[in-house]
């Protein structure tokens, strides 16, 4: 649910996960076939693993960070791993990036400059992203939701960013 000011979407896991599907069918309707997910850790995490069983696709995740302070609210510098964990031991072909958002797009304009410059075994490489926001300087191949006003999205699961061990213990009074 998105604010009266436009300042920030509210969004349940039930919405979230229609999103995700709703990816799955513009990547289906768009008849390209793939032979990989590279999902983004953290946000693409969900997303990829999703669209991993709707494809029946092998998942491979790239670990990148760059939303650290304040409970993952304020961007910092942005860190990219130097190795993609896969199953089929290196990443290759036809490969489908995905993420939750394009914000800056700085984040996926970074990884792509990666994987097209140090992953050669990458013949084709497409992006997916649920929401691209207005400010996004990147534009990805697949969005499901175009959000003019750039407001702060809170997904379902971002209450776990500040519960720690010890209130999680007070909660199930164990």
């Amino acid at each position: 649910m998105l604010t009266e000011d436009g300042k920030h979407l509210y969004v349940s896991y039930d919405e979230y996960h229609n999103l995700i599907e709703k990816m799955a069918l513009k990547v289906y309707q768009s008849g390209w076939e793939f032979d990989t997910i590279l999902c983004l850790a953290r946000g693409g995490m969900r997303p990829g693993d999703i669209l991993s069983r709707i494809f029946d696709k092998p998942l491979a995740i790239m670990s990148t960070s760059s939303y650290r302070a304040d409970a993952g609210t304020v961007q910092g510098r942005l860190d990219i791993a130097r190795y993609i964990t896969t199953p089929k031991g290196e990443i290759a072909g036809k490969v489908l990036l995905v993420d939750d958002l394009a914000d800056t797009g700085h984040t996926l304009q970074a990884v792509i400059n990666t994987l097209k410059n140090h992953y050669e075994p990458i013949t084709e490489l497409r992006s997916a992203v649920i929401w691209t926001k207005g400010v996004s300087s990147f534009q990805p191949d697949y969005s499901v939701e175009f959000l003019p006003t750039n407001p702060w999205i809170h997904q379902p699961f971002e209450g776990y960013d500040s519960l720690r061990p010890a209130a999680l213990l007070d909660k199930w009074k164990l």
